[in-house]
């Protein structure tokens, strides 16, 4: 399964940019993501 992964702006939520992904990269994005403190969504992708 792949997943879309969006960056969000921490001052106003607006997407700055995305990737999609296979589902076995997810959990490091989001350490990653967690670690440096950034706002992220994931979804599926189609």
């Amino acid at each position: 399964m792949r997943f879309e992964i969006v960056r969000l702006d921490d001052q106003n939520g607006n997407a700055v940019d995305s990737t999609v992904v296979d589902a076995s990269a997810v959990s490091k994005i989001v350490q990653q993501a967690a670690a440096l403190g950034q706002r992220i969504y994931i979804r599926p992708a189609e």
